[in-house]
């Protein structure tokens, strides 16, 4: 185990530098960033009690650390994670010039198992909608919440920024401020509009909306919590979880169920992945092609629909 002194020691300047890196040229959000700082830390300490610093390790020293979290219980994800940042942390070093060779080079990256997205089934997206009926100003707005989810495949994140110029009345469209802070318009169909506009009228947000506002920028939030302020990330989540539970559906539903859905039940219905990868704002359409991997019953289905020699004979 690293020693615990060595693993609270600031990182040094390689590793800085591909934090700041990572966060102004990549666009990597907080959370990436977090991980990759304790990957790091738990790499430099492992170092610093051998002897070694980051620009003068080796292979060797590399595969004993990866070797050291396996022995000490991380889990496949958690190892592959640890490689994906020692692989970047030194290819950033020797396009700076901070170290003259890449001890990742030749590192073999563990494989991992493909995961599949869990989406619903569109009967039980029906049943989860249905749990956030009524005329209250919180039911308003979880069935605008979960309808926006689920008809624009956004993010949590994305609609918890939403402001109310966003929102664009006459086109139909979303304004999105995506991974990297890149911008893109998402269209919007006709019961999420529906859903917002009952949550934005008298009887919705202004209900919940305070005669004096707490902080600068929630008098411009689409979506507010009971005191006034704007819904944050983590408020949604238990949205969901409350819906789910009134459903039925138990703790099937998680805070990228309803994007997973989106794009699997678009995909079904024979939409293009190119359009599916621009509305979810994929940069890669591999991360896309992770939903076009339907179930073997629901293609056999279609092969024996569409297919004029794939049915069977009368009498077989």
């Amino acid at each position: 185990m690293v020693p615990s002194a060595a693993s609270r020691a600031p990182l040094g300047r390689s590793a800085e530098e591909f934090l700041s890196w990572l966060a102004v040229e990549q666009g990597r959000s907080r959370n990436t960033l977090a991980a990759y700082r304790r990957d790091l830390r738990a790499y430099q300490g492992f170092l610093a009690a051998a002897g070694r610093q980051v620009e003068d390790a080796r292979l060797s020293d590399v595969e004993e650390h990866l070797a050291r979290l396996r022995a000490a219980g991380a889990g496949p994800a958690t190892v592959a994670r640890a490689t994906a940042t020692l692989r970047g942390l030194y290819r950033f070093c020797v396009d700076e010039g901070l170290t003259q060779a890449d001890p990742t080079a030749e590192l073999t990256a563990p494989a991992l198992p493909r995961r599949l997205p869990k989406a619903l089934s569109e009967t039980e997206v029906t049943s989860l909608l249905d749990a956030a009926n009524g005329d209250d100003p919180v039911a308003r707005r979880d069935r605008a919440v979960l309808e926006l989810l689920y008809g624009t495949g956004i993010r949590v994140s994305e609609l918890a920024g939403l402001s109310l110029g966003d929102l664009g009345a006459q086109s139909g469209l979303l304004r999105v401020l995506g991974k990297g802070d890149k911008e893109r318009l998402v269209p919007v169909g006709r019961q999420a509009r529906l859903a917002l506009g009952r949550w934005l009228g008298p009887q919705g947000r202004d209900r919940l909306a305070p005669t004096r506002w707490a902080r600068r920028g929630d008098a411009e939030a689409v979506f507010l919590n009971t005191q006034g302020g704007r819904l944050s990330r983590q408020a949604v989540w238990l949205v969901l979880k409350k819906r789910s539970r009134a459903a039925g559906l138990g703790e099937r539903v998680h805070p990228h169920v309803l994007r997973h859905s989106c794009a699997t039940h678009m995909l079904a219905h024979g939409a293009d992945i190119r359009v599916v990868q621009e509305l979810l704002g994929h940069v890669s359409i591999a991360t896309t092609q992770g939903y076009t991997r339907v179930s073997a019953d629901h293609l056999r289905r279609a092969y024996e629909a569409a297919h004029p020699r794939a049915k069977r004979a009368p009498g077989q």
